[in-house]
Order: C-alpha cells, then structure tokens, then sequence
C-alpha cells in the first residue's frame, strides 16, 4: 500500500474555469482574490478536479456543471501546482455526472464488448496520465472511477455484475500503476454511513480485482446519515480491509435563504437546493454559518481519529450562484436522459457566501490539526 503521509484538506473545485468566466469573484475580508491561494491560506493543501470523456453534444455543445474535459483539466492543475497545492484527480469514465443514479457510457464506447471496454479504460487512463505528465502537472492521487456504488459504464459494468466492475476498475488502476507505481489510487462510494454497502461492494471487488490504496467516501449529512454511521463505517472497514480512508466528498448548508436572483432564471428553469426544507430538518447542526463550522469542527475530529484516515476533500466550495452555471446544460440532460432543470442546486453549501465571500467554516478547517483535540 502506498502511503499518504499528510493529513488531506482538499476542495472539489471544478467548476472554477466556468465559474470565473461567468463573473464569479471570490473575496476573503473584502479584498478579492484567486479562489485557489485563498483556499491555500486556509490550509488546503490539495484540490480535486473531475474528468468527464467528452462533455460536449454532437454539435458542439457543452454539458455544463464545469464542462470538464482535458484542457480544463490541464489548466487547473497547472494553477493549482502554481499555488501549492497537490492534485487528486478524479476520473468519471462517462461524458458527464457518474454517481450512484447514473454511470452513463461514454458516446465513443457504446457498443462495445466487455473486453474492448477493458482495453478502452486502459487507453483512456493512460493517455489522460501521459498528457499530464507532458504539461507538467501529474497527479498525486487518482480515483478511477466516481462513486462506483452501483458500478461503472452501464450497462455492462452494473451492480451485481461485479466481475465486469472489478474487469473496468482493475484496468484503470492498472494503466495507473503503468503510469507511476508510487502514485496512491483510490477507489470512491457513496453513502459513507452504510457500512452493509461497503462492506458487500468490497468483498466481491477484493476477491476479483487489482490491489488499491485508498478507499473514498462522500459523506453528505442529509443523505448519508448520522456522524455517528460515517464514524462506524470509516473505523470497520479501515479494520477490516487494512486500507487507508479519505472522504472523497463532504459538504453541508450555511444558510437556507434563497440565491434566485443570483441565478437570473425563469422559475422552471432552476433546480433548487439539494438541501430541501424535509432533508435540512435531519441534520445534525442547522444550516446556518454558525451550524456550518460546528458541523466541521465534529467532521474533522470524528474523521481524522484514525491512523489510517487521511482527510477530506470539501465539495465544490466555490460554487456559488452565478447565471450560466448549473449542473446541467439541456444537451446534457439529452445525453444522461434525466430531467431539468438544470440550475445550480449547491450553491447554499460552499465555503463562499452568495456574493463569494470567505465564510467561518473556512478559519475551522484552516486552524484544526489532526491528533489536537
């Protein structure tokens, strides 16, 4: 196992080049500032940027959500490595979202076999590294796959098919171990407090599939429990599988007041929160800038009490409401086959304010420090 030897503060931030260029601007006290060396001055040391195949329409229309293809890829990570800070990067095999609801096939995959879908995760993974590495940005962690619950490249590679699951995964962690065998490769769920979950999927993929490093959780508190379950899971499944852990994806509400005129739709056209009114009510720690830093404050002390955990990544922090940005463009809705709208449904949980200013939450991660409290 290669070990992680530093405590990960980490942000999702793919959506920053698409934020920017719809006029987002990000300030700490009052003074604006770059969104990575403002993350990187309240201790983040690593960023998390996702890889979709091909985020575009037969025409040439963009997915949305970040649009992350390559080039966004590239150009984030060389911004990042100038500020500092270390890259996981987070390959989705799928041209847009994979998640437990979807794990849509790649338009240049459809059709093909079991076998030529091995071979195609190989290539890809392979020839995204080598590029990396060309510009001068390698990753420091790689996740192949994203929250492969329910599996990957449907519908070949779907739950309970876990021979073709751990075929798919086993090749992108072999094209990453081809690349640099010194570089951590984690595998991610979701759910983070279902420990009967973690505990199946890993004992069929660990009596088929390739060695891995790290395992990754998201842990969303009004879908994924109480701390108390991510808690319990973290700690068995570290005992039972001798693996580090790192919560791929955590994330929760500074406020509940409404970001519509931020967004500049139509009614039909948003999405509206993630956070609704019912699942908010099932939080530990309300919604609000104060209920945001206790959350943190227990997250952090509760997942970092372990030698085999590593940290967190903060999910998409940046993300705030500007008219453009929504997790989903009508040609992506196209190609998922999923329904609208597609306005931005996150932007109540990042670590910047509507109008992108540096909330509390940020000075309680940049003052913890494992194995302090």
């Amino acid at each position: 196992m290669i070990t992680i030897d530093e405590y990960i503060k980490g942000a999702d931030i793919s959506t920053l080049i698409e934020e920017e260029e719809h006029g987002a601007r990000y300030y700490d006290h009052g003074t604006e500032g770059d969104l990575l060396s403002i993350l990187k001055d309240y201790g983040f040391n690593y960023v998390r940027i996702r890889l979709w195949n091909d985020p575009y329409s037969e025409d040439g229309t963009p997915y949305g959500a970040g649009t992350n293809d390559l080039d966004k890829l590239i150009r984030i990570s060389k911004r990042a490595k100038m500020t500092g800070l270390k890259v996981l990067l987070c390959l989705h095999y799928s041209d847009f979202w994979a998640d437990p609801g979807k794990q849509t096939m790649p338009k240049a995959w459809v059709g093909k076999s079991d076998s030529e879908l091995v071979h195609a995760v190989y290539e890809f993974t392979l020839s995204v590294l080598n590029t990396m590495q060309r510009e001068g940005v390698s990753p420091d962690m790689i996740a192949v796959g994203n929250e492969l619950t329910n599996g990957l490249l449907w519908p070949l590679g779907k739950k309970p098919d876990f021979d073709n699951i751990a075929a798919f995964v086993s090749s992108g962690i072999s094209a990453c171990r081809e690349f640099n065998r010194n570089i951590p490769v984690m595998i991610h769920l979701d759910n983070g407090g279902n420990n009967p979950m973690y505990v199946e999927w890993f004992d069929n993929y660990l009596r088929r599939g390739e060695d891995f490093d790290v395992i990754g959780l998201s842990y969303y508190p009004f879908w994924h429990g109480t701390m108390k379950s991510l808690e319990d899971n973290m700690r068995d499944i570290e005992k039972r599988y001798g693996k580090q852990t790192v919560v791929a994806e955590v994330s929760t509400g500074f406020t509940m007041d409404d970001y519509a005129s931020y967004e500049g739709l139509e009614p039909s056209q948003r999405k509206g929160y993630a956070t609704s009114a019912e699942l908010a009510a099932k939080v530990e720690y309300p919604l609000t800038k104060e209920g945001q830093c206790e959350f943190m404050r227990k997250f952090l002390n509760i997942s970092s009490d372990s030698s085999l955990n590593k940290g967190f990544f903060y999910w998409e922090p940046g993300w705030i409401p500007v008219p453009g940005v929504g997790w989903a463009t009508d040609a992506a809705l196209a190609y998922t086959g999923e329904k609208g709208p597609g306005g931005n449904e996150w932007a109540n949980q990042a670590l910047f304010d509507y109008d992108g200013n540096a909330l509390p939450a940020l000075e309680v991660i940049r003052d913890f420090r494992k194995g302090a409290c």
